[in-house]
């Protein structure tokens, strides 16, 4: 069988590469980082995580549980890193991304077929996956646009700031579950009336980064800045993140909103302003969230930055086995594809993954069931109409049931049933048809 090319060490490079090479397969690993960085990575890491550590809910009667369950039958490699790494986060699977990052290059160098060439690649031949990411290098960028023939879209992705444990003023905030599910990972930081009204009108009026001009585009909507978002209405963030549902302070006061922060590593010295995405400028960071009471003295270890995000408009170029219309031996892979999210991205390197090692086999891509998370976003992506935009994996996306159930939650539990039933039916006949080594 024939060597295969992964450009890109991100989540889904990361996942093509274990797959391809738990298969037997010898791959090359063209990651650029550290020779040339990006402007939102921090390190040279593999898989590293740039927006948040954390990777979304496990309960399959979510959308993103039920696609980590799906994944899990799959045998992913970065579900097997986010044990490895994972830190508290009540019904939410988050992780230390240091640990994290490290655990995936480690368990991909330990299956011995795969070799990390530290450069960037500026060329895409047969038997390559190309999982770029968003952050896809000018010269990449190019060669994609002459394989694809495709119109080039982009948007803006943004952060949120992370600050240290030690600077929050704990008399002002306190431990409690996210909208009251699960443990009490969260800390929470209340405000009164008063207090919220003061924060928004603020942030409202806080100087924001001027874009560069070759940065015009459209703000995906799963990451809309939190003063976008606060200019909706002044309204908006209480009824949006800050909103206090299920939370009680020790004192028994009922918060008028509460903006939550989740731990970034497992020594709890680092907090990440949930739903914080921000471009506003430093200075204007510390400012305006300084008054928050609990955050008055925060200390920042990172601030919340902005930055482009470039896809391919994939109805337009790709089949839902993720290969160009005019190129059946070259797979796409991640964000670089439309969809969106950490999970969501590291699917669509598994796949792509599947899909090489049956085309070197002699065989036909075959895409999972639409009635299975993997399945319904693959064939969303090639095949979505009036306008592409990126999307996560969502119930509304997978086939109907037959039959109808009105409770939301008996309805949800029903597909997903189905949808473990399908992707273990898909593990047992096209992955097994290959031989691969799960």
């Amino acid at each position: 069988m024939s060597r295969v090319k992964v450009i890109g060490g991100g989540l889904a490079g990361a996942e093509a590469c274990y797959k391809l090479a738990k298969a037997g397969i010898e791959v090359d690993l063209y990651e650029m980082r550290p020779v040339k960085m990006t402007p939102a990575h921090t390190t040279d890491g593999l898989a590293e995580l740039v927006c948040s550590n954390s990777l979304k809910s496990e309960d399959i009667t979510t959308a993103q549980g039920l696609l980590k369950a799906e994944m899990r039958e799959l045998d992913s490699v970065i579900l097997q890193a986010a044990e490895i790494a994972r830190v508290p986060a009540g019904g939410a699977l988050a992780v230390d991304r240091a640990l994290f990052s490290q655990a995936v290059e480690n368990i991909i160098k330990s299956t011995g077929k795969i070799n990390i060439i530290r450069q960037e690649c500026a060329s895409i031949d047969n038997n390559t996956i190309v999982a770029t990411g968003p952050l896809t290098s000018d010269a990449m960028a190019e060669e994609i646009k002459k394989l694809t023939g495709a119109e080039y879209l982009h948007f803006f992705d943004a952060v949120a700031p992370i600050i240290t444990a030690e600077s929050v003023d704990m008399s002002k905030a306190y431990y409690g579950a996210r909208y009251g599910k699960g443990s009490a990972d969260y800390l929470n930081c209340p405000m009164d009336e008063g207090e919220y009204k003061n924060f928004i009108k603020e942030l409202v009026g806080a100087a924001t980064v001027v874009l560069k001009s070759f940065e015009k585009g459209d703000v995906f909507e799963g990451c809309m800045p939190v003063e976008v978002l606060a200019a909706r209405g002044e309204d908006s963030l209480r009824f949006g993140p800050l909103r206090p549902v299920g939370l009680k302070s020790p004192d028994g006061k009922k918060a008028y909103a509460v903006v939550q922060l989740r731990k970034e590593d497992r020594y709890d010295s680092m907090l990440n302003l949930v739903g914080f995405q921000t471009n506003l400028t430093f200075p204007e960071q510390r400012r305006v969230f300084r008054l928050i009471p609990a955050l008055a003295n925060a200390e920042f270890v990172r601030y919340g930055v902005m930055h482009r995000n470039t896809y391919i408009n994939s109805p337009e170029a790709l089949t839902i086995t993720l290969n160009p219309k005019n190129s059946p031996d070259i797979f796409f892979a991640g964000q670089i594809t439309g969809v969106e999210g950490y999970m969501e991205s590291a699917m669509t390197g598994m796949l792509a993954a599947i899909h090489m090692l049956r085309r070197l086999k002699g065989k036909d891509p075959v895409a999972p069931p639409e009635t299975t998370m993997c399945g319904s976003l693959c064939k969303y992506i090639a095949t979505a109409k009036g306008g592409f935009a990126p999307m996560h994996v969502s119930f509304e996306l997978v086939s109907p049931i037959e039959r109808r159930i009105k409770d939301k939650a008996e309805r949800r539990k029903a597909l997903a049933d189905r949808a473990l039933k399908d992707i273990k039916e898909y593990k047992n006949t096209v992955l097994q048809d290959i031989e691969v080594s799960l």
